[in-house]
C-alpha cells in the first residue's frame, strides 16, 4: 500500500511539473504578438484602380498616390488586425530588366515596404511577378515570421501562393478591388483563401486622379464575354495547327486549369488579338480560359 501511495504521489508530482510547463508555455505565447505582412500586386492595382476612379487601366493616364495609399492599407490591416503587428508591405510590380523606375524607386524608399520587380516585356506584361509572391508567402508562413497575410491581388496564379502560405499555419485574407462590372478575381483564388473583402471607391478615389494634360489615350471599348471566348476558340486552333495533337492534348487531364505557362501565353496572345488589356478581369479571363477548353475538348 505504501509502495502505491509512494508511485502516486510521484506521479502527481510529474502531472504538476508538466502542467507547470505548459502554463508557462502559454504565458510566452501570450506575449508574442501575431504579426501580419500586406502582399500588394501593383499590377492587379494599378488595372482594378484605375478602372474604377478614373475608368482606364492604363498607367499614363492616372496618377497613384502610393505612399497615401500604402498608409491607407496599413491603417486598414491595423483595423483588421487589432491585436498583431506589422511586418512589412510587400508591393509586387514589373519592370524593364528588373531595374527601378523613378515611381518604384520612391515606393522603395517608403518605411516599412520592400518592392520586388519581375521582369517587364516588350508587351508591357509582368513575368514572374506571382513566383515572387508565392516565394516570399512560403517563406515567411514557414520559418513563423507571419500569422496572417493580406494579399492584395486577383490572378488565378496565385492559388499556389495561398496553398503554400497555409500549409505552413499562416491565414491569408483575400482583399480585391470593387469592379465596375462583373468580377475583377478568379474565383479559385476565393475559393482557397481564409477570408475576404472588397475595398470600394471611397478607399482609392483619395489616391488615384486622372490626368488632364499631355496625354489622352484613345477610348477602348471593353470586349464583350462572347468576344473573348471566339479568341480562346481561335488561339486553341492556331495552337493545334502549329504545335500537333500531343502537346495540346497532355492539357486535358488538368481541366478546367491551365499550367501557369500555357495560362500566360494564353493571356499575352488574347490581349494581342483583342488590343485590350485582360489584367485584373477575372470574368474576362475565365471566357478566355472557357472558349480555349471548349474548341480543345471538340478535337478530342
Amino acid at each position: 500500500m505504501e509502495v502505491m501511495n509512494d508511485d502516486l504521489a510521484a506521479l502527481t508530482a510529474r502531472i504538476d511539473r508538466t502542467n507547470e510547463l505548459l502554463q508557462r508555455m502559454l504565458a510566452e505565447v501570450a506575449k508574442t504578438p501575431s504579426t501580419h505582412a500586406i502582399f500588394v500586386d501593383a499590377g492587379y492595382l494599378y488595372a482594378a484602380a484605375g478602372r474604377l476612379v478614373a475608368g482606364t487601366e492604363d498607367r499614363r493616364a492616372f496618377d497613384l498616390d502610393a505612399e497615401g495609399l500604402i498608409e491607407a492599407l496599413i491603417d486598414k490591416a491595423r483595423q483588421i488586425f487589432a491585436d498583431s503587428r506589422l511586418l512589412r508591405v510587400y508591393w509586387y510590380d514589373g519592370a524593364r530588366r528588373r531595374i527601378h523606375t523613378t515611381e518604384q524607386q520612391s515606393i522603395a524608399e517608403l518605411p516599412d515596404v520592400k518592392v520586388r520587380l519581375g521582369n517587364l516585356n516588350a508587351n508591357n506584361q509582368q513575368k514572374g511577378v506571382d513566383s515572387l509572391i508565392r516565394t516570399d508567402l512560403e517563406s515567411l508562413a514557414r520559418h513563423r515570421a507571419i500569422s496572417d497575410a493580406a494579399l492584395l491581388g486577383g490572378d488565378e496564379d496565385l492559388v499556389s501562393a495561398v496553398e503554400a502560405a497555409q500549409g505552413y499555419g499562416a491565414r491569408v485574407h483575400l482583399w480585391g478591388i470593387e469592379a465596375p462590372e462583373g468580377r475583377n478575381q478568379a474565383e479559385p483564388l476565393l475559393w482557397e483563401v481564409d477570408s475576404q473583402r472588397n475595398l470600394d471607391l471611397d478607399f482609392f478615389k483619395p489616391y488615384v486622379s486622372r490626368r488632364t494634360a499631355a496625354y489622352e489615350p484613345a477610348a477602348i471599348a471593353r470586349p464583350a464575354r462572347e468576344e473573348v471566348r471566339f479568341v480562346g476558340a481561335q488561339i486553341a486552333a492556331k495552337w493545334l495547327a502549329a504545335r500537333g495533337r500531343e502537346p495540346l492534348l497532355e492539357l486535358l487531364p488538368g481541366h478546367p486549369y491551365l499550367p501557369g505557362s500555357v495560362d500566360q501565353d494564353l493571356l499575352v496572345e488574347a490581349e494581342g488579338l483583342l488590343q485590350y488589356s485582360l489584367r485584373g478581369q477575372a470574368d474576362l479571363r475565365r471566357a478566355l480560359r472557357d472558349g480555349f477548353w471548349e474548341h480543345l475538348q471538340t478535337q478530342y
